[in-house]
């Protein structure tokens, strides 16, 4: 009866604990916000705890402060494996 009864929680990947590396570029680091900011903005929940300052009205300014905190991880894809224009 137990088991009738109970919420199930969606299977969502466990993010790492470690903060995420330091973005040392700008254009990186604009490019990350955005897509962050972009999850927020279709509902996707924040990750910063409310407790220690109030959070930024904006999707975008708490985006940037996300990454800014190393919440955000992110994926650089490797330049040597470009597909080039010529493919057939």
């Amino acid at each position: 009866m137990d088991e009738l009864n109970a919420v199930s929680e969606p299977d969502t990947p466990e993010a790492p604990s470690d903060p995420a590396p330091p973005i040392e570029s700008r254009f990186l680091f604009v490019d990350v916000a955005a897509l962050r900011a972009k999850q927020l903005r279709r509902g996707a929940r924040p990750r910063i705890d409310g407790d220690e300052a109030p959070l930024p009205h904006k999707a975008e300014r708490l985006a940037m402060e996300e990454v800014r905190r190393g919440l955000v991880y992110y994926d650089v894809p490797d330049p040597t494996l470009r597909r080039t224009d010529n493919a057939v």
